[in-house]
């Protein structure tokens, strides 16, 4: 049973930086892609970032220069460092793994960004 469960989110002041991290199990996490989504309130969910299993990643424009992300696969754990954050990250942020056709998703963590 595939299982995820982020945290690290919190409430920071803009040009703060944040960790997340995505902790996955029930599959074999190295042979995945993993990514970050995130949810704001009235919008669609975004994909954030993502990271093949090459270590390949890939990034929305919104935050490129920003955030990165990581995995370390001993661990099954996939990061998101977030750095500069601005009122506009301010959303549920989300790890995804799609696996056999079908989109697993964790609960989800909070970020604000507020002064």
């Amino acid at each position: 049973q595939v299982h995820l469960v982020e945290s690290g989110g919190g409430l920071v002041q803009p040009g703060g930086s944040l960790r997340l991290s995505c902790s996955a199990s029930g599959f074999s996490f190295s042979n995945y892609a993993m990514n970050w989504y995130r949810q704001a309130p009235g919008k669609e969910r975004e994909l954030v970032a993502l990271i093949t299993t090459f270590g390949t990643n890939n990034y929305a424009d919104s935050v490129k220069g920003r955030f990165t992300i990581s995995r370390v696969n001993p661990l099954n754990t996939v990061y998101l460092q977030m750095n500069s954050l601005e009122h506009e990250d301010t959303a549920v942020y989300l790890c995804n793994v799609r696996r056999s056709g079908h989109d697993y998703w964790g609960q989800g963590t909070q970020v604000t960004v507020a002064s």
